[in-house]
């Protein structure tokens, strides 16, 4: 075992003072031993006693090479972040009489922003009295929720929270861009299987070419 006090995080071997331990390992039934015993056994294998559950009655140490055993704790750690996925909130800020002009152009940017995997906080701000127009608010951002159906789920309804009321649009797995390569593929399947339903014909034509027998009909 490699000894690096600075990195270590565990106790090992004679580090671990407890006077029992309850031993796991590969290949090995969990039992509780002393804990001279455990390292003793730990030093037959050739492996080191690794405490693992410190706060276990009694605590929980591990039969395994040290080095491997962070090796595989730093793994584990490696892949549980490659899976967190960070999502940014972007803020879409309305007045409750917004129009139509303004509303469209934010429209645009929230759909932009739920396409690339952003989720959207759209809130309408009441500035003074205006807080008495907090009907035509919910309708807008209601509204609002409507139009990024295709791109987005509401996540929660509009809320009033002082003088604001919000809404939160999460985006959906399936964004615009893999709806239009979809299409995309559909249109070049057409393409690829018109030809070939119109090759028997263009054949039969080509198969005769001597000249046409009263009587007889050679086109299908």
């Amino acid at each position: 075992m490699k000894k690096d006090d600075k990195k270590q995080q565990y106790r090992v071997n004679e580090q671990i003072r407890v006077r029992e331990v309850r031993i796991v390992g590969d290949g090995i039934e969990s039992t509780v031993v002393p804990t001279y015993k455990a390292i003793q056994m730990a030093e037959q294998r050739g492996v080191d006693l690794v405490e693992i559950s410190p706060n276990a009655e009694p605590p929980v140490c591990r039969l395994i090479d040290y080095s491997k055993f962070i090796y595989q704790q730093k793994k584990k750690q490696k892949e549980m972040k490659a899976k967190q996925t960070v999502v940014n909130v972007k803020e879409i800020r309305f007045g409750p009489q917004t129009d139509d002009h303004d509303y469209n152009f934010k429209l645009k940017h929230a759909i932009g922003f739920l396409s690339d995997g952003d989720k959207v906080k759209a809130y309408v701000f009441f500035k003074g009295r205006s807080i008495l127009f907090k009907e035509q608010g919910e309708v807008l951002l209601l509204r609002f929720a409507a139009d990024l159906e295709e791109y987005g789920k509401v996540e929660s309804m509009p809320v009033l929270e002082g003088k604001r009321m919000i809404m939160f649009v999460a985006p959906k797995k399936t964004s615009g861009k893999s709806k239009e390569s979809g299409i995309a593929n559909k249109e070049q399947e057409s393409a690829l299987e018109s030809p070939v339903k119109k090759a028997p014909q263009q054949k039969a034509r080509k198969e005769y070419t001597g000249p046409k027998v009263e009587g007889e009909d050679f086109d299908d």
